[in-house]
């Protein structure tokens, strides 16, 4: 018998149902093209390096975030050059995110090549505010 307060839990399953078939294999793509900023900021999420679990390229809903928690529902995004022409969607998609309980932090490229202690101190200071 399941429990009543599965959504009180972190949960995997976040796909939405119908897209996930079409979308299982961009995925996977993405997760073997990481990008150099990527990587870097990976080396530092994951193994629960900052005290929460993170996730790459995990489906959420009809996107595919860079990095997630699902314990303290933290987004990561990492915003290469092709975002300076995507603003109004990458403003809508957090929207969207942001609506199914997740905060959504992103971080330029350049912000993660050359001011990584920086970048973590903000993702440790999200992550301390949401296990509050």
């Amino acid at each position: 018998m399941e429990s009543d307060n599965k959504s009180s839990k972190p949960h995997w399953n976040t796909a939405n149902g119908e897209f996930y078939p079409y979308v299982k294999s961009v995925r996977d793509e993405l997760k073997k093209g990481m990008t150099p900023a990527e990587k870097i900021l990976w080396e530092h999420l994951r193994n629960k390096k900052m005290g929460v679990k993170f996730r790459r390229q995990h489906i959420i809903d009809f996107y595919i975030p860079d990095f997630v928690s699902l314990s303290v529902k933290l987004i990561i995004e990492v915003d290469g050059k092709i975002h300076l022409k995507r603003i109004k969607e990458d403003r809508e998609r957090t929207k969207r995110l942001e609506i199914l309980g997740y905060r959504v932090i992103r971080f330029r490229n350049e912000e993660i090549e050359n001011n990584l202690t920086d970048v973590l101190t903000v993702i440790k200071m999200n992550i301390e505010e949401l296990k509050r």
